[in-house]
């Protein structure tokens, strides 16, 4: 099986697939023959061959030009992005030992290979000729706009600190590398060994039987025979609260959610947060900047954490107060049945759950056997990008998967025309990190001649074999969000690999997902996915309407423990390194209570100690999904006042924002596709902050 940890032998005849592009349709990898040890070496020479590149054109003796220095380095590092790619993919998804202890000790050497590049004086020289020179080289658009992201790039990096103070920035970016390769990699360990167990099937009382089921198997998987084990979630709340009838039960799921990374042992992430919170701070500082946010902002759409700043706080007070009126509600409810306690986090999402029945007369398990995971895939998500895009989808069987649950379908233009290939892998793991995501193991590009290969990651749980996987409102509206991102990948018409697909600013990256999840509800969309999986026949209409009717239903929790989050990530990267406190959990408490969000019964959606976005690549970035939103809110809006689920609709949104990447301004690119810039009040209605 592919990614096996037994060593390679002296002898073995076994030759590293990396090092050669894959001969496979669109450079697809060759899972079947990659070994865990292949990546090592392959880092090993990637870095090495890119940085002679590197040499060769920072040395160069002819003058700068724009291809023998830009187009170069676009051109350079094959190998390196490649065995990246094909590793911290895999590392996500189907992570062990090997790649583990290697994914500690190349992260650092990254980072010191990337400085060595960003900050080579005679490259940033031969940039910045060219940079100061652009109107005279009459460049297109695209190039032109590469010349200045370069640029940008390597000011940003330190290009023009001194050299004592680049050798410090070196050493900042090395330790920082290993310290956000320590959180992630705590937090998946931690995930793991605080799956709570649990004793007798009677306190499973509310649970699907396909889900007391596989908690069986996950403890008999643990030498727990006869126990039930329960995997935690990445997210602060854990969905088996809703249904839960055993109150002590929810409680020590979400204890053991909320104290992740903060009571000590080897996976407590305080002191790792906290050394990364200060290297940033002194990162940033040295850079010029008063604090890591600032940094980070400079190069997105909002530009200052003051915008930022602004935005959670006006969304916060009305936020906050749904959320106190949906407690309320709760707590009566509580005290009709004579609970006899206050509101606390383990109850949320089950007395909502009663509530949203009482309401509505909607149930979510009356919803889940018409969430069936193929129809919903194949019926649903890519149903309504056939009708948007025009496009068509062939399960390919004859590619190697790196699992077996993994599927892989090749996606085909209008004209009919190879487009991508689309990797769908769906199901939870205990060696896959938490959450949803997607990935790219190869991009568009016209100058490299390649097409995009993208992933899409859920962690829905896995039911017993021979068991349909019924899926969860949340979670189909997660695959929707999610092939949002897949078809920003797979649009791309760029020349410059720079940027291709997603390569745009963190806070415009979720807008085109964003607007995706609308296909999910949308009447043609949905009832062509939900039929019942036993009876074929379609979801009724009334249930239909309650799904509807419950869409602004328990915005107040949504929005509170989102903002929450956000808030926290903001507060944290706005520091200066002096003021990064000793104690991470008496300052979490203090912000949140200054920013008006400390509600004890809606936790934030990820506390410090396992918030990964923050400690990893949406640093001080948290904030995007909501910043996008206000754009894919009002883009919502247009589809609904232009006529809807169309070709002609789907292809102005195709050419005007999912196939442009990085190539234009992302502001711009939203003006051209809604002729304005975008109005907030659409998000305000949908998350239900005005009457």
């Amino acid at each position: 099986m592919l990614l096996g940890t037994s060593s390679v032998q002296a002898n073995d005849a076994h030759i590293n697939p990396l090092y050669t592009a894959s001969t496979l349709q669109f450079e697809y990898p060759a899972f079947d023959k990659i070994r865990s040890e292949d990546f090592a070496p392959a880092f090993r020479d990637g870095m090495l061959l890119r940085a002679e590149e590197i040499t060769r054109i920072a040395n160069n003796p002819a003058s700068p030009s724009f291809d023998n220095t830009v187009v170069a380095m676009e051109r350079s590092g094959q190998l390196l992005g490649r065995t990246s790619r094909t590793f911290f993919n895999l590392k996500g998804t189907l992570t062990n030992p090997v790649l583990d202890a290697l994914e500690r000790s190349i992260t650092p050497q990254l980072a010191a290979h990337n400085d060595a590049v960003l900050l080579n004086p005679k490259l940033f020289q031969r940039i910045k000729t060219l940079y100061d020179q652009r109107d005279a080289l009459k460049l297109d658009a695209e190039s032109e706009r590469l010349l200045e992201r370069y640029h940008t790039d390597f000011v940003r990096a330190g290009a023009r600190l001194s050299v004592a103070n680049q050798k410090k920035l070196k050493g900042l970016n090395q330790r920082l590398a290993g310290l956000e390769t320590s959180f992630s990699q705590n937090v998946l360990n931690e995930i793991n060994a605080s799956a709570v167990v649990v004793a007798t099937r009677e306190e499973l009382d509310g649970l699907a039987e396909n889900d007391i089921q596989a908690a069986a198997n996950a403890a008999k998987a643990k030498g727990l025979e006869g126990k039930y084990l329960i995997a935690l979630q990445n997210t602060s709340g854990q969905p088996f609260t809703a249904t839960l009838t055993n109150r002590a039960l929810r409680k020590r799921l979400m204890d053991a959610s909320l104290a992740r990374g903060s009571q000590g042992g080897k996976y407590d992430n305080r002191k790792v947060f906290l050394n990364l919170m200060r290297l940033r701070a002194e990162r940033a500082q040295l850079l010029g900047y008063a604090n890591h946010a600032a940094y980070q902002l400079e190069d997105e759409t909002a530009k200052t954490p003051a915008a930022v700043n602004k935005l959670l706080a006006d969304l916060a007070p009305a936020g906050v107060a749904n959320a106190r009126k949906e407690a309320a509600d709760l707590q009566g409810l509580i005290d009709q049945q004579k609970g006899g306690f206050a509101l606390e986090p383990q109850d949320w999402a089950f007395y909502t759950e009663q509530l949203r029945k009482a309401r509505y007369s909607f149930d979510e398990a009356q919803v889940r056997p018409y969430f069936e995971l193929d129809s919903v895939l194949t019926n649903g998500v890519f149903y309504a990008a056939s009708k948007l895009y025009g496009l068509s989808f062939k399960e390919r069987k004859d590619l190697p998967v790196y699992h077996p649950t993994v599927r892989v379908f090749e996606v085909f233009d209008a004209d009919g025309k190879p487009l991508a290939l689309f990797l769908a892998d769906m199901y939870a793991r205990s060696n896959k990190q938490g959450g949803a995501w997607m990935n790219e193991y190869m991009s568009q590009s016209t100058l490299m001649g390649t097409l995009p290969v993208v992933g899409n990651h859920l962690n829905i749980p896995q039911p017993p074999e021979g068991q349909p996987t019924l899926m969860t409102w949340d979670e189909v509206r997660t695959a929707f969000h999610e092939f949002g991102h897949a078809l920003h990948g797979m649009f791309s018409t760029v020349r410059y690999p720079r940027f291709a697909g997603t390569n745009v600013p963190r806070d415009f990256v979720e807008y085109p997902s964003q607007v995706n999840e609308m296909w999910a509800i949308w009447p043609e969309v949905l009832q062509h996915y939900t039929h019942h999986y036993q009876t074929g026949a379609p979801m009724p209409q009334t249930l239909v309407d309650k799904l509807t009717a419950t869409a602004t239903f328990n915005q107040g929790f949504a929005v509170t423990e989102y903002l929450a989050a956000s808030l926290l990530d903001q507060r944290w990267h706005q520091l200066t390194p002096a003021q990064v406190p000793g104690d991470v959990l008496a300052f979490e408490a203090t912000a949140l209570h200054g920013a008006g969000v400390d509600f004890k019964p809606v936790p934030p959606r990820y506390r410090t100690t396992y918030f990964s976005h923050s400690a990893g690549g949406y640093s001080a970035g948290y904030y995007a999904y909501l910043w996008s939103e206000v754009l894919d809110a009002d883009t919502v809006e247009w589809f609904k006042e232009n006529g809807g689920l169309t070709r002609k609709n789907g292809d102005w949104f195709r050419r005007n924002v999912l196939s442009v990447g990085g190539s234009k301004d992302a502001v711009q690119a939203f003006r051209t596709f809604r002729g304005r810039d975008a109005d907030v009040q659409p998000l305000l209605v949908r998350r239900g902050l005005v009457q």
